[in-house]
């Protein structure tokens, strides 16, 4: 499947596209140094196809590009965070205990 995931910083949030069709988002807020996600949603006619873990991890991955930290609060964020220590780091160890996570 064609797939791409772009920034769309006017809406704050990471958008997939799955055949050149917005598929699903992943929305954020700015918190200083870090970056909160709050939400992510694929639309029904996507779902199954493994597009969030895309989007997630490419969301991730271009947060740390930005030298930010990342703030799970959306659940499936962390539920991906918790499960891979590569982006477990981006959570500042202040955060960590505060959202149930692992410490490392």
């Amino acid at each position: 499947m064609d797939t791409r995931v772009e920034h769309n910083t006017d809406l704050r949030r990471f958008e997939i596209y799955a055949h050149d069709q917005l598929a699903g988002f992943a929305t954020y807020e700015e918190a200083g140094p870090n970056r909160a996600f709050v939400h992510t949603e694929i639309y029904s006619q996507f779902e199954g196809m493994g597009l969030a873990k895309q989007l997630i991890r490419a969301a991730l991955d271009a947060t740390r590009e930005e030298g930010l930290g990342v703030l799970p609060f959306c659940p499936f964020v962390h539920r991906f965070v918790s499960k891979d220590k590569e982006y477990l780091a981006l959570v500042p160890t202040w955060a960590r205990e505060r959202l149930n996570l692992p410490a490392e």
